[in-house]
């Protein structure tokens, strides 16, 4: 292979090229500020699509934020001790209807 030749030359140039188109394809693609052509730093600019998802993103956390706030309520009134009282008396009911007395027939016997 001759070293000084023109097709030396053009290999280290298509190289050198495709190493850069590279470089830039992947810094664009991970949301890395790009060079310019003078060496400077160029900002990504931010696509509808991006700008779409990061206002669903904001929406769903929301929404989310609620969805936690009402299970920390339904979780206090499960864990209250007045909810299983009331367990504890329909139980006590289901109980009674199961051994065939009514509810009715006590409230009589009672009066």
């Amino acid at each position: 292979m001759d070293w000084g030749g023109p097709a030396f030359v053009i290999a280290i140039i298509a190289v050198s090229t495709g190493g850069w188109l590279i470089n830039n394809w992947i810094r664009a693609k991970h949301g890395y500020s790009l060079e310019n052509e003078w060496g400077g730093m160029t900002e990504p600019t931010e696509s509808k699509a991006s700008a779409e998802l990061k206002r669903e993103n904001a929406a769903l956390r929301g929404e989310l934020k609620t969805v936690h706030d009402r299970v920390a309520v339904l979780e206090r009134i499960v864990t209250d001790k007045g909810y299983g009282v009331a367990e504890q008396i329909e139980a006590l009911r289901d109980d009674r209807q199961a051994s065939g007395v009514s509810i009715d027939t006590l409230r009589k016997e009672r009066v």
